[in-house]
């Protein structure tokens, strides 16, 4: 029996907490507690090697183990020794297995309900370096500027390059409000960067919403337990502020990392109306499983553009790839991660948990994201010079292939407003550096508000340009834009 349906980031971490593994980038569905799922293999999932092979690698790994026990240079505790050796046993196989102690597993329990201690930075291990793949909004890592694919070299003037992300992370929790130092490098920035940042209790705001003139603007930062919830609640809030004349919508799904599979569903059937959302297909075809949509959209159809882009992965891949393939949303921006693995939360009692990938999931035209990510119908890249979220799926070592989806080449799109072809693929050369705090400066979402506006028949506004600088007086002389 089930227990819960979601999705975990098991490849990455966030700051504040003992490895405590981020939601996102893959589906997976928590087991209920019981050592035999964890313990027993199905018949048909007997290994190759006979029992007498068995034996012998068994016996292999004591002589190790008793090895390194009585020779290695400082005193290891068993516990320490097989942890390891569980975590190297499931590592082996793809980026996403892995083992965690009862700490880590009670750690990433208490994240998914969105609440937790720390610097709001979502970090993952790149061979032996520590990068950033997302801060999360307003947190003390997305205020103090740290972007997406910074590296952290060293806290608090103690180099972490090289290290395990688990002793990574647990140098940068600590109590709230105690300082920390961070030492980032960032790509183009010719000195590294320092930061120093209050740690605090972190509570995550899933969803924010705006509107500009008529169109709805909502954005989703990860798929926890309250995002359906908070998405209706800022739909109906939008409508208000419309008048009830609300005539589009824009649904920001950049640098999600991902969340609870329920959850994705639940946002994609809040659009589509009928059909299949996602679908699963594990090893054994008992275990494979679907979900379709609930008949309602809370929109009644309104014209809708979803933003992606490199750190948009998982969930958020599930719902993009859902509305894009029932046409029933435009895509703009740029290729997603590329996370189409299902992983496995298997408690051990008193002993944490197994993450094990299961499954493969496909989108409703059966298409297997895994390693190619979605792509946009409409590109535009954040800046000129942007290289994207360059680490993605394809980019990890061990990856699962992509296999068993409809591999038939998609034919382009019919149904794209006119509008489409005039959309420029980068901003124009005199475009202000990005800020997440500043629509204004934010290229792919002025682009994607022109589209909605076009296929809602609101008067085309000219292309986004961007703000004229200050005039200069005595008093400033830097021309800096304000």
């Amino acid at each position: 029996m089930k227990f819960r349906t979601g999705l975990m980031l098991g490849a990455t971490a966030m700051t504040g907490l003992a490895l405590a593994f981020s939601p996102g980038h893959f589906p997976a569905r928590i087991l209920l507690p019981a050592p035999v799922q964890a313990q027993t293999a199905t018949p048909d999932a007997a290994p190759t090697a006979n029992h007498a092979e068995t034996y012998r690698l068994l016996t292999l790994f004591g002589t190790v183990l008793d090895l390194v026990r009585s020779d290695y240079v400082e005193p290891v505790s068993d516990r320490d020794l097989i942890t390891n050796a569980l975590n190297g046993m499931l590592s082996g196989l793809d980026p996403h297995s892995s083992y965690m102690t009862q700490k880590q597993y009670e750690d990433m329990m208490v994240q998914m309900k969105g609440e937790f201690g720390g610097l709001g930075l979502e970090l993952q291990q790149q061979d032996g370096h520590i990068r950033v793949v997302s801060p999360i909004d307003g947190t003390p890592g997305f205020r103090a500027g740290i972007k997406a694919g910074d590296y952290i070299i060293a806290v608090d003037g103690h180099t972490v390059d090289g290290m395990p992300l688990d002793e990574a992370v647990k140098k940068m929790r600590g109590k709230p409000d105690t300082k920390i130092t961070l030492t980032l490098v960032r790509e183009k920035t010719p000195k590294p960067i320092v930061v120093t940042l209050t740690r605090e209790i972190i509570h995550i705001d899933v969803v924010k919403s705006a509107l500009y003139d008529r169109i709805g603007y909502i954005r989703i930062a990860q798929f926890n337990e309250t995002t359906e919830k908070e998405l209706l609640k800022a739909y109906n809030t939008l409508r208000q502020q419309a008048g009830g004349k609300l005539a589009g919508l824009v649904l920001d799904l950049r640098n999600d990392p991902g969340g609870l599979l329920d959850q994705a569903v639940e946002v994609s059937s809040s659009f589509i109306r009928s059909g299949e959302i996602v679908s699963t297909r594990a090893r054994h075809p008992k275990d494979s499983q679907r979900w379709d949509a609930h008949g309602t959209d809370i929109t009644d159809g309104l014209p809708m553009v979803v933003l992606i882009n490199g750190g948009s992965a998982s969930a958020s891949e599930i719902v993009s790839g859902a509305l894009q393939d029932h046409h029933r949303a435009v895509l703009l921006g740029t290729r997603s991660f590329g996370k189409g693995s299902v992983q496995s939360i298997i408690p051990i009692p008193g002993n944490g948990a197994v993450r094990l990938t299961t499954a493969r999931y496909y989108t409703p035209s059966g298409r297997s994201i895994q390693a190619l990510g979605i792509m946009p119908d409409i590109t535009v890249k954040e800046t000129r010079d942007d290289p994207g979220l360059s680490l993605r799926e394809a980019d990890l070592e061990h990856i699962l292939k992509n296999q068993g989806g409809n591999t038939t080449k998609p034919q382009p799109r019919t149904d794209l407003p006119a509008i489409a072809a005039d959309i420029p693929n980068e901003p124009p050369a005199n475009w202000p550096e990005f800020d997440y705090t500043k629509p204004s400066t934010d290229f792919q979402l002025q682009e994607g508000l022109r589209v909605v506006r076009s296929m809602a028949g609101l008067p085309a506004p000219a292309p986004a340009v961007p703000a004229a600088p200050a005039p200069k007086t005595p008093a400033k002389t830097d021309g800096a834009q304000h």
